[in-house]
């Protein structure tokens, strides 16, 4: 494991709910890749993070774009870049940083546009499973089965009835050279990670695991602990994927693993689900479970070279 970056790019003093998981991750993600960062911010808690002109807390440049264009402009501040002669361009990292409905439904036209490019940036989702900036309304990434203000429950058991959108296929499938899923309760495998995408060019992806505790109704103390247990748990899985082949990198052991339900129910946003509803989604991790290993498996075949 490589030391840990003692530097601070971004400073106390922003505007983030107490225990905001999105907050980690912009922390970890520049001590990663260092000073010679611009940062591509779209509508999204980030969008206020920061603090009002002239306040600041982000120690790189940092631009401010409409919700649905963090591809598009990624693209054009690389463009820029290279044309300019006092930088060279190859030496800063173009990051395209925007949560999950900015990422998984309003941007990912941009996101698509971005990669079929070919544009050398690295975007990512900071995933705090719905549109928190604007009133916990659901996503796309939203998982099943949790409440949110646009799927309230009521009497009626009206939840999100829709699976957790696969971003990590989605963009695998446009063939970038690098994606990874990262998780903020564990920071030096970020760290590791986000260094690892710096050494490719072309676009990368990266999935952030940012616990929000205001919307999922969850103390702000135990946002690092939603990370270990999502980890452990197997909702959310740490893999990369390398110009096509997976690699689970950090793979809960067998004494670790513990049911879905343990992770539920510390969140309100899941209080209301009935036990065979918990079954389901017991049922729907595993069967992911199960079909990342077999991806696993057949990409490390050498008849795959």
């Amino acid at each position: 494991m490589a030391e840990f970056p003692e530097k601070e790019l971004m400073n106390s003093g922003h505007n983030a709910c107490p225990g905001c998981g999105a907050a980690h991750a912009m922390r970890y993600m520049l001590k990663a890749l260092g000073k010679n960062t611009t940062v591509n911010i779209p509508a999204c808690c980030w969008a206020v993070i920061p603090g009002v002109y002239p306040s600041r807390n982000l120690e790189v440049p940092l631009l401010y774009t409409a919700f649905e264009t963090t591809g598009a402009s990624s693209s054009g501040i690389r463009a820029a870049l290279k044309k300019r002669d006092d930088v060279d361009d190859a030496e800063v990292e173009v990051v395209g940083f925007a949560g999950d409905g900015g990422t998984a439904d309003i941007g990912i036209q941009a996101l698509s546009g971005a990669i079929e490019r070919n544009t050398d940036t690295i975007q990512v989702m900071y995933d705090n499973e719905a549109y928190m900036n604007t009133g916990i309304q659901r996503s796309g990434v939203t998982p099943e089965g949790a409440w949110t203000t646009t799927t309230p429950v009521g009497s009626k058991g009206d939840w999100k009835k829709q699976p957790k959108k696969e971003m990590m296929e989605i963009v695998e499938s446009h063939n970038v050279p690098y994606a990874a899923t990262v998780n903020i309760a564990y920071p030096d495998s970020f760290v590791e990670k986000f260094k690892k995408a710096k050494e490719f060019s072309g676009p990368r992806f990266m999935h952030i695991y940012a616990p929000c505790p205001t919307g999922w109704r969850a103390r702000p103390s135990d946002a690092v602990e939603l990370g270990r247990l999502a980890h452990k748990s197997r909702f959310f899985p740490l893999f990369e994927i390398e110009h096509g082949k997976y690699n689970i990198y950090k793979e809960p052991k067998e004494d670790e693993v513990i049911p879905v339900k343990e992770y539920l129910k510390i969140q309100g946003r899941f209080r209301h689900l009935p036990e065979e509803m918990v079954e389901k989604i017991q049922k729907r991790v595993d069967t992911k479970w199960e079909q990342l290993k077999k991806k696993e498996r057949f990409t490390q075949e050498e008849l795959y070279e």
